[in-house]
């Protein structure tokens, strides 16, 4: 029977990427690198290319798949799987196969380490911190070196923990990211160092590894030739997603898997770029073709199947003035005779009543407010606009927000499994112990102790002599832990007794006990579709549901809203109509972006990022003036600014100019009649000294 082509619908370049190394190619074994223009179906391509390997001979047991998120891992299998039905014609009923080493970097680096432990001197016991828990333990290490102390202005926990993790995924110098990163904090160099060894030592006493460990010891075992020969030889296929976000220490990891190349396929695109704040850099997409011991073969995807081709000609104009990049240039069949516009308005106040006209205006033409976006560089730009919208009775939805994993009563619960599944676990152990009515920081530090000096932390722990007051509570802890130190016990049964003995703290904790209820639930639910406890805790943490009812606001009842987000929230959106505030030098780039080359540079790509999410209309707004609130409290101040560096009078064609004709006045021309003054106020401000 002949089955249809299952790469019919992908374009020349599309096909080129899916097919590479196959059929006719098998013999090219060359890295692969795709260079995706936004909108060009990077996604697509990527699922086509899986498919295509796999219905070749490849084996999905031994290909690893990269992401940057559990859920994209997943969509990924999905589409995957609906392309082979397609070309094997599989029967709906039939399991898709199954891609079981895709994920993100960090949960498959989680499951490498736990696997390889006995071999790289970990235990393979060991707990994850996730960001809140491993900036505590830093302020924990910071307050008993007696950094807390200090008379002069010694960095906070969370700023210790940033500029730790920055030399971490950079491999860059302390001095050298203290220098150009946080230059207020050079001064502390000696103590940071002292501070980062014992936090250091604090987590390999506990047992624990912090996000950055996951990363940074599967590029020390890559280093290791024995084990990385042994750890690539598993895999025939390494296939990397979003390759532009990756940071050294990812690149280290790849290069070692597969130092020829051979295999390895990457995709992404440099003009996309924008998260060197996380440590990620450009130069691994921008060199990735001359890494390996063979050059790599470059594929561009330039068909863009989003916007409309005069909103891709003004973004192709603002990137193609790149210092450095890999050459494309987007096209699109979307023919329109709208121009992306320059809206010139005098001030943020303006701006926003612009925005909020504009966006009635397109709503009551039939374009519904979901399908309108206002983004910004940064949250606080919003807030003029957020007050004319609530005005107005505009309803709108903000990306951002608390964390699931971090409402303090997801962590409560969490802490429990976690200090059940490490014993040596303090910060865990610290917050489950002060859960009981009557214990505080300095009896939890008595128990930790205890614990840690013991060889059998459980004994230790049932030995512990609460204070009185706290004996009938204690006593339910300490059987609740006896239990789940159970080996026989089945998981998710763990769960279930964290939950019964948990839920009577959280109505005594909260107010608002049934609400936060949800998410307990939630987390019951969750724990179902994991094999156990440790394989709970591990993806859990490292890719965590994004929202949680402890931060909800009343039930959106309304048909519509208008969508608001940061640029970096909207990478991977797309909306037909897209309003970018302040598109001015002080904001785009800010005065903080404009120290090196580097970040110019950057900051150009951001504003290529937002111009490429728009589908038909693009509107770059321009205030010509801002007022600025002083940081001690008294007063404020208006500045001037001009249209955005990266927007040139060379670019100009590209765009629509327009100027808000009921916002800005226009002066009198040389020959114009202005009406007699009704009154000389210069005369008067005379005659008071006369």
């Amino acid at each position: 029977m002949q089955y249809p082509d299952p790469l019919e619908t992908l374009n020349p370049q599309q096909r080129e990427a899916a097919t590479h190394g196959t059929g006719d190619s098998a013999d090219d074994t060359r890295p692969l690198l795709v260079i995706a223009g936004a909108g060009s179906g990077k996604t697509n391509t990527l699922a086509h290319r899986v498919a295509n390997l796999i219905r070749h001979g490849a084996d999905p047991q031994r290909m690893m798949l990269l992401t940057f998120s559990r859920r994209a891992a997943q969509e990924m299998e999905r589409r995957v799987g609906g392309v082979l039905q397609k070309a094997l014609g599989l029967p709906g009923t039939q399991a898709l196969p199954n891609l079981p080493w895709s994920g993100t970097f960090h949960a498959l680096g989680a499951r490498l380490l736990r696997e390889y432990a006995p071999r790289i001197g970990l235990d393979e016991t060991f707990t994850i911190h996730d960001r809140g828990d491993a900036e505590d333990l830093m302020g924990m290490v910071r307050h008993e070196i007696g950094f807390s102390d200090a008379k002069k202005r010694f960095p906070l926990k969370g700023t210790c923990l940033g500029i730790y993790s920055r030399v971490l995924n950079t491999r860059e110098p302390l001095g050298l990211v203290l220098q150009s990163v946080y230059p207020w904090c050079t001064q502390w160099e000696e103590e940071l160092k002292k501070l980062f060894g014992a936090y250091v030592e604090a987590k390999q006493q506990q047992n624990v590894l912090d996000y950055d460990d996951l990363l940074a010891f599967w590029a020390d075992m890559m280093a290791e030739p024995a084990l990385a020969q042994e750890v690539g030889a598993r895999f025939d296929h390494l296939l990397v997603d979003e390759y532009q976000d990756t940071n050294k220490l990812q690149a280290e990891i790849i290069l070692g898997l597969k130092p020829t190349g051979q295999g390895v396929t990457v995709v992404g695109d440099d003009a996309q770029s924008i998260y060197s704040f996380r440590g990620a850099t450009v130069r691994n997409i921008l060199d990735f073709p001359h890494q390996f011991t063979q050059p790599a073969r470059i594929v561009t995807l330039e068909r863009n199947y989003r916007s409309t081709q005069p909103i891709l000609a003004a973004s192709n104009a603002v990137i193609a003035a790149a210092r450095e990049r890999h050459a494309k240039n987007l096209f699109s069949d979307k023919a329109a005779s709208q121009r992306a516009q320059l809206v010139l308005v005098p001030d943020e106040a303006q701006q926003a009543r612009w925005v909020a006209d504009h966006v009635l205006r397109q709503r009551e033409g039939g374009t519904v407010l979901k399908s309108q976006a206002v983004l910004f560089r940064t949250s606080h730009h919003s807030a003029a606009l957020e007050l004319e919208l609530a005005r107005r009775n505009i309803p709108f939805v903000k990306f951002g927000g608390l964390k699931f994993l971090e409402a303090s009563h997801v962590k409560d619960l969490m802490a429990v499994l976690r200090f059940a599944q490490n014993p040596r676990g303090r910060m865990a152990g610290f917050r489950v112990a002060q859960l009981v009515p009557g214990v505080g920081a300095a009896t939890a530090t008595r128990l930790l102790d205890a614990m840690g000096e013991a060889s059998d932390p459980l004994q230790a722990l049932q030995a512990f002599e609460p204070p009185s007051q706290a004996k009938e509570e204690w006593a339910q802890l300490a059987s609740l832990y006896a239990k789940l130190q159970d080996p026989e016990l089945a998981w998710p049964a763990d769960m279930e007794l964290a939950k019964a003995w948990y839920l009577p703290h959280l109505e005594r904790l909260h107010d608002d006990a049934q609400v936060r209820k949800l998410d307990v639930e939630q987390l019951v639910r969750l724990a179902a579709g994991y094999g156990s406890r440790e394989r709970f805790l591990t993806e859990l943490t490292l890719d965590p549901p994004e929202v949680t009812s402890d931060q909800s606001g009343p039930p959106l009842r309304d048909e519509d809203y208008l969508v608001l987000s940061t640029i970096h929230s909207a990478k991977g959106q797309e909306w037909k109509a897209v309003h970018v505030l302040n598109v001015v030098d002080g904001c785009i780039p800010s005065d903080m972006s404009t120290g090196t080359t580097e970040e110019l540079e950057e900051v150009r790509r951001l504003l290529y990022v937002a111009m490429t999410r728009a589908k038909e209309q693009l509107h770059l707004l321009v205030p010509q003036r801002f007022y600025v609130t002083q940081q001690s409290g008294g007063g404020d101040r208006h500045m001037y600014a001009g249209r955005t560096r990266f927007i040139t009078e060379a670019m100009a064609s590209h765009f629509e100019h327009v100027t808000w004709p009921e916002a800005i006045q226009v002066r009198p021309g040389p020959g114009a009649h202005p009406q007699a003054p009704l009154m000389q106020v210069r005369a008067r401000s005379r005659a008071m000294w006369k």
